[in-house]
This record gives structure tokens, sequence and C-alpha cells, in this order.
């Protein structure tokens, strides 16, 4: 297995790779074969763990635990820049995010899937872009999932539904700081505000995934109500890890088949070039410094 990164195999899309970022109680996919552990050191500094690189159906994954292997980082800790750059180094164009998330509305229930379209962000600490010290793009944020992605996404969840779980296709993701839940009073300004879900990672792999021209959709798996539903017991350690053990298995179902379909169909996405229209600083007057850093995603537009 080749795992290389290089810069002439990165718009080869039969080479490109898919990327699984396992959240909470996600840390394994099974059938990967042919495994290879990977440890790398980024511009950003290392990753969040070990890349699992092996291939899964017909295409050649690229697996990373958010948090590390045992859960020892909180989501303000996360290495978000080291983790999307590692991916597109690897040639990662695809980028499934399985997640633990709580529902802000009565009719999403826990052990429901959600696909969200859009984010609210309420994070404080979290890197928002790659072009920072002498560098400016504008990146374009109004679709913050790639459609085609999670159509794939949902299309497969629809055909491993069992009874008592739902899919939900659409919604709002509210991205809150973390690590300690909601107070009542946040929870429920979140749902005056139309939101449909809440957790603490996806918006930032979003944006930084979309800067580095990779298409990525959220694999939103419920495991409570927040704190909002009176009737239910308010949100704690225990009852999410009940709740996630029940969705990891469903969710490395999911990830199979989604594999399968994005190892026939290699789908093309905007996301691809979304730097296209998005970068403003002329390459002549970006550091050399700088530039090293960004190239990876910046060097077809400023060959």
């Amino acid at each position: 297995m080749n795992i290389s990164g290089t810069q002439s195999d990165a718009y080869d899309f039969k080479k490109a790779r898919l990327g699984i970022i396992g959240g909470s109680g996600l840390y394994r996919i099974d059938n990967l074969e042919n495994i290879v552990e990977l440890s790398l050191d980024t511009p950003y500094g290392k990753p969040s763990n070990k890349l699992l690189i092996g291939n899964l159906f017909g295409i050649e994954v690229v697996f990373l635990a958010r948090h590390g292997e045992n859960h020892t980082l909180n989501p303000s800790e996360i290495p978000y820049k080291a983790n999307i750059w590692a991916f597109r180094y690897l040639n990662v164009r695809w980028l499934i995010s399985a997640s633990a998330v709580g529902s802000l509305k009565e009719n999403i229930k826990p052990c429901d899937i959600v696909i969200p379209d859009q984010f609210i962000d309420r994070t404080q600490q979290r890197p928002l872009t790659f072009f920072t010290n002498g560098v400016v793009a504008h990146i374009s944020m109004a679709n913050p999932f790639c459609e085609i992605l999670s159509q794939i996404l949902s299309q497969e969840i629809e055909k491993l539904l069992i009874t008592g779980k739902k899919l939900h296709i659409g919604g709002t993701y509210l991205a809150m700081e973390g690590p300690a839940f909601s107070t009542r009073a946040e929870s429920n300004l979140y749902r005056d505000w139309g939101c449909s879900i809440i957790g603490m990672t996806n918006h930032t792999e979003a944006r930084l995934a979309k800067e580095a021209e990779i298409a990525y959709s959220s694999l939103s798996m419920v495991t409570d109500y927040d704190c909002w539903n009176k009737d239910c017991e308010n949100v704690s350690v225990e009852m999410v890890i009940e709740n996630l053990q029940e969705n990891a298995n469903f969710a490395k179902s999911v990830i199979s088949a989604a594999a399968k379909k994005i190892s026939s169909s290699r789908p093309p996405s905007s996301f691809h070039n979304s730097l296209k229209d998005a970068l403003v600083t002329p390459k002549e007057y970006v550091e050399e410094t700088t530039k090293n850093k960004i190239n990876l995603f910046t060097n077809k537009y400023w060959l």
C-alpha cells in the first residue's frame, strides 16, 4: 500500500482516499484490511492519534480517532488543523465525520441519526482558518456540508434502518465549546433559534475541510435530549455512553456501505475546488514560511 500523499497524485480521483473521523465511542472500523498505522508530523503539530490506513470494499480509507484512541482530548484540545492537514496530505478527498450529538427537537430521539446541512457556531477557542500570517482567503460557508456526500450517507442509512431508529435529513447543528454540557437556558435558546442538534466538534472540522478542498459530511448520532426536555433525565456521561455503544455499531455498518458506494462512484464535489475564488493575497506577497504550510492546498492555483 502506498501511504504517500504527494502533489502529483493529489487530483487523481482514482487514487483518492476516503477519510473517517471517529467520534466518541467509535475508535476503530470493522472490515478494514491491510492496515498500516502512520504517525505524522504536520506544520500544525501532531494529529489526535495515529492514522490507520487500510482498504475497505475497494477504496483506501484513512481513519482517525478524533479524541485520541483512549479519549484523552477534550473538544477544545483537539488539534483540528493538524488532523485536516494530515487527511489532505494523505490524499483524502471525501471525509465522513461520525459524531455524538444531543437533540434539540422532540421528534429527534436518542439513537436517531441526523445528516445536518447547516451550522451555528458558538465556539470560542477554535482555529477558524489555515489562512493567517500574511495570507487571506475568504471561503464560502453558505453550504458547509457536501450535498453529494450527505446524499450518499442518507441513501445508505435508509437501507440499513432498523425498528426504533429514524433518519433525519437536514437540520442545523449548534456547535458549542464544551466540554461541559449546556445550561437549560442555553439549550432552550438554541431551540428558539431552530437548531436541531448540538455538538462540540463538527463546525471546526467542516470549515477547515472546506479550505483543504475536502468534501465533508456529518454522521450525527443522537445520544440524548440535551437538558431542555424536563420529561427526560438531564444529559449525563452514563446516558451518553450507553447510547454511544448502540450508535457505534450502526455507524460502522453505514460507513462500510458508504465506502462501497464512494469506491464505485468517486463522486466529484464543488468542495474539491472551493479555494478557486477564495484566495485574495497574491502569492508573491506571501512569506515563504506561510506559503510552505498551505502549499498543499494552494499549489494548483499558484503554479
